[in-house]
């Protein structure tokens, strides 16, 4: 059997929870579907790749202060220069493989804020890169959105119609990148891929009330929100603090989770105000021990992308504080569409009322979640399989490319 060289690339490693959990679903399928394939990755955090998923893992960018505001010349000197030598680097790694993967994340979207010479900038170099030395790029399961800034929404448009391969995450996704200009008639619609991981044992059911999981967000709004940013986290903070305390004030145990590193300024200012022993964190390295927190949960109220997902994995009653459309797509998927809140303009009162409504219809909500699962699953094996047709023929693994289109 012919030897295929897989590349995996993206802000992975980087100590966001969904990204990662994307990864080791796509690690799963190649070493289920591909035991031949050699892999490694190109990402955020390359020791944190290699130490959890033992795959040899190279640093995305050059400059080491990628993500640190450049305000002193030479910071901003090293960015420049990191800016030409990263496409270099990229290139080289490029051409040393068959396939690259870019597994699920909202790579096509800028829900959350962005500058177009971020990673809008390394994608372009990844797909201009694929198309140059000819080898096979793939966008599977990714997140995309209408995007307002003219240079990110060029940059990613190029970098979708450079690819060979596309799948999105939801509907929304691929309506998005139509409205771009990309031709999207062959790309198909599946579940997130964080659905492909095994989900926990349910446990058993409490006594008494159980736990409610809250999963908090250091959430300042989109792309477009940079002016308002301070006021939007403030409203977010300030409502679902009082939501938490009020739960406490119940004598409900709440466990706050998070998806992100950069999160836990949230859970401590939440903590500080409330003050209650029965409110109380979760330590988190993985979307596996986020299930194992959600299974565990009576109900969950979430906010982000991957929180939601994994309580849905586990079939437990959840209510969204959706901050973009994307949540909202996936609630309406799993049969939980009522059960939607707005994360910018959180009300505590009208979310409590629909937090017990949640509670009231439990027991019917477990079922629907339960038939959802089922469908997710098999859609998902549909994804696999013609991922493996598209990137991976038979034939020959180096000549033939999966569809392209021209820029």
């Amino acid at each position: 059997m012919s030897t295929v060289r897989v590349g995996l690339f993206g802000l992975l490693g980087s100590g966001n929870l969904g990204n990662d959990g994307s990864l080791e679903a796509v690690l799963g399928y190649l070493r289920a579907e591909h035991p031949e394939a050699v892999v490694d990755a190109l990402c955020g955090g390359p020791g944190t790749v290699a130490a959890r998923y033992a795959i040899p893992a190279t640093r995305l960018h050059w400059y080491r202060g990628e993500y640190r505001t450049a305000s002193r010349a030479g910071a901003i000197l090293g960015k420049g220069l990191g800016k030409v030598v990263d496409a270099v680097r990229t290139a080289a790694w490029v051409r040393g493989h068959d396939v690259v993967i870019v597994p699920g994340m909202g790579v096509l979207e800028a829900t959350l804020p962005l500058r177009p010479w971020g990673f809008p900038y390394s994608l372009f170099l990844l797909c201009a890169s694929g198309r140059l030395f000819g080898t096979r790029v793939a966008l599977v399961g990714v997140g995309a959105a209408p995007i307002g800034s003219r240079a990110t929404r060029a940059l990613v448009r190029r970098s979708a119609r450079l690819a060979s391969y596309r799948s999105y995450r939801d509907t929304l996704s691929r309506d998005a990148m139509r409205a771009m200009g990309v031709d999207t008639s062959r790309d198909e619609v599946h579940p997130d891929l964080a659905f492909a991981l095994p989900a926990p044992p349910a446990g058993a059911p409490p006594a008494g009330p159980g736990v409610v999981c809250v999963g908090v967000m250091a959430f300042h709004g989109g792309d477009d929100d940079r002016a308002h940013a301070q006021e939007i986290h403030r409203r977010y903070l300030d409502g679902t603090t009082r939501f938490v305390r009020a739960l406490a004030e119940e004598g409900r145990p709440v466990r706050l989770l998070t998806g992100d590193a950069c999160d836990a300024p949230v859970v401590a200012a939440i903590l500080d105000a409330v003050g209650s022993p029965l409110v109380t964190a979760a330590e988190t390295a993985s979307l596996t021990d986020l299930m194992k927190e959600t299974a565990a949960a009576e109900s969950v109220v979430a906010t982000r992308y991957h929180n939601l997902v994994c309580a849905l994995r586990t079939g437990t009653p959840t209510l969204a504080l959706s901050y973009a459309a994307k949540s909202d797509a996936l609630m309406h998927r799993m049969g939980l569409g009522a059960y939607c809140h707005p994360a910018r303009e959180v009300d505590a009162d009208r979310l409590l009322g629909q937090f017990r409504d949640l509670e009231r219809r439990a027991a019917e909500l477990r079922q629907t979640l339960t038939e959802r699962n089922a469908s997710v699953e098999d859609q998902l094996k549909h994804q696999f399989a013609g991922l493996t047709e598209a990137l991976f023929p038979a034939t020959d693994h180096v000549q033939g490319h999966a569809r392209q289109e021209t820029p």
